[in-house]
């Protein structure tokens, strides 16, 4: 009887765990400090990849992190473990280890960075054979390979060769997708910084190579970001905006910690915030080639200005890379981006490239001063506040938005959270996944009317 009892106990817990597989997968990949992301769960997210990518063979990248070079190594010792082939970047922006899946051929790469996070934080960005991010939802698959990892035979354990040319490569590939003629012949004076990450392994050379003049400041990668925290906010960037106005400089530019997002100054010393970042992108981009565009529910409607006065639509995505480059790949659209800054050109690959995104301002301030380009731009502004809600209220106000969108008959898209769309404006409130906040964002054509509009919602949801 006592044994009997020990046994549906113990089958009991087997299957709670197995019905409980942790939610490491987040938006973009697995993210944590080192006492959340150390070597043991480092090692069986990879050797689950490794599995997931059918023991092929996988790309590595890492930023110049601390914590960086431990996960590493653990990443490819668990990848070779299961079988794969590591193709090793070292250290690379994580454009050109997208941009690199498809010029190798692999059937994978992890990427170890945390973006434009502090630096205590790593992360393992995953990215398919085709160049899309995984997902929340596809990282799910993963995460229950982790529960029965089935290393390979002794004999048929994987290998890894280094590849130091990723960077020269991607670099080849951006000259081709701008007009350096054009660049060489103006000559413009750029202030890059570098925020000490990956892009300094790369922007100040191509940008020099196409023939603009760079003034380089946080150009060494050091994973401690001691010139400036990684994200590139207004606030962060103060040192850049006084640059540009001390070396009279055609426009300035900042990136964060993986170079994949990037945020622009004019030559006035205005900030120029992501969203209009992707504005920018379109209006280019829709210059040379009609198409559609790509970009999250949270992006300003700026760009869709821009696309619908140039005949072209606008296609909605949850938030987050993994979705926007999914889109993508459909290969309906010319453009994809998002509100922080990240720009996807298909033509390259279908990753956000602040890189590319560089050049392409690069070229395009050769023909007028990025403040006209910006005077091009619908003006919006926005507000933005959060409800602190726990799991369950947070489903209560999402759906409240619903329910009150459908009572009042109003436009809405609801593929994340609930985005209402005004004929001179637009709120979206969504969950966040990581916090225990339910966000709020209001965006219409003026301050007060944005403020109008957010408090009104504000009230409705409280």
């Amino acid at each position: 009887m006592l044994l009997g009892l020990v046994f549906i106990k113990l089958q009991s817990e087997k299957i709670k765990k197995v019905n409980q597989v942790a939610n490491y997968f987040g938006t973009n990949g697995v993210r944590g400090k080192f006492n959340k992301l150390g070597p043991e769960l480092a090692l069986k997210v990879a050797q689950a990849v490794g599995m997931y990518f059918n023991r092929g063979k996988i790309i590595l990248a890492k930023d110049g992190r601390l914590t960086g070079e431990v996960i590493g190594n653990v990443v490819s010792a668990g990848l070779m473990s299961v079988g794969c082939d590591v193709v090793d970047l070292g250290f690379a922006p994580a454009p050109t280890a997208e941009y690199m899946v498809k010029k190798l051929e692999a059937d994978g790469c992890i990427i170890i960075t945390a973006s434009h996070n502090p630096p205590e934080w790593n992360a393992l960005k995953v990215v398919d054979s085709k160049g899309i991010a995984v997902s929340k939802e596809r990282g799910e698959e993963i995460e229950k390979l982790m529960e029965n990892i089935v290393p390979a035979e002794w004999n048929k354990t994987g290998s890894i060769v280094p590849h130091p040319d990723a960077i020269k490569q991607h670099m080849d590939a951006i000259k081709e997708n701008v007009n350096a003629q054009q660049i060489r012949a103006r000559g413009p004076k750029i202030v890059l910084d570098c925020g000490n990450g990956m892009a300094s392994l790369i922007s100040p050379q191509v940008l020099a190579e196409l023939g603009a003049e760079v003034v380089v400041i946080n150009g060494s990668v050091d994973g401690r970001f001691p010139g400036r925290p990684s994200e590139p906010t207004e606030k962060n960037v103060a040192e850049l905006i006084k640059r540009v106005a001390r070396e009279n400089a055609d426009a300035g530019i900042a990136w964060d910690g993986d170079a994949d997002r990037v945020v622009f100054v004019d030559e006035t010393g205005n900030y120029v915030i992501g969203d209009k970042v992707f504005a920018l992108s379109v209006l280019w981009k829709l210059e040379e080639k009609k198409g559609n565009i790509v970009t999250t529910v949270a992006t300003s409607r700026a760009a869709e200005e821009i696309a619908e006065n140039a005949g072209c639509k606008t296609i909605y995505t949850k938030i987050g890379a993994p979705y926007l480059s999914e889109e993508a790949a459909k290969g309906d659209c010319v453009l994809g981006g998002e509100e922080v800054g990240g720009v996807i050109w298909p033509e390259l690959s279908l990753a956000k490239d602040g890189i590319l995104t560089a050049a392409k301002m690069a070229e395009k301030i050769c023909e007028r001063p990025l403040s006209k380009w910006l005077a091009d731009v619908p003006e919006y502004h926005n507000v933005k506040k959060m409800i602190e809600a726990d799991e369950e209220k947070k489903k209560q106000i999402v759906k409240k938005m619903l329910s009150y969108a459908k009572e009042k008959e109003l436009r809405y898209i609801d593929i994340d959270g609930v985005r209402i769309n005004l004929l001179d404006a637009w709120v979206i409130v969504r969950a966040s996944g990581t916090e225990n906040y339910v966000r709020v964002f209001a965006e219409a054509k003026t301050m007060e009317r944005t403020e109008e509009i957010i408090n009104e919602y504000m009230q409705i949801l409280e």
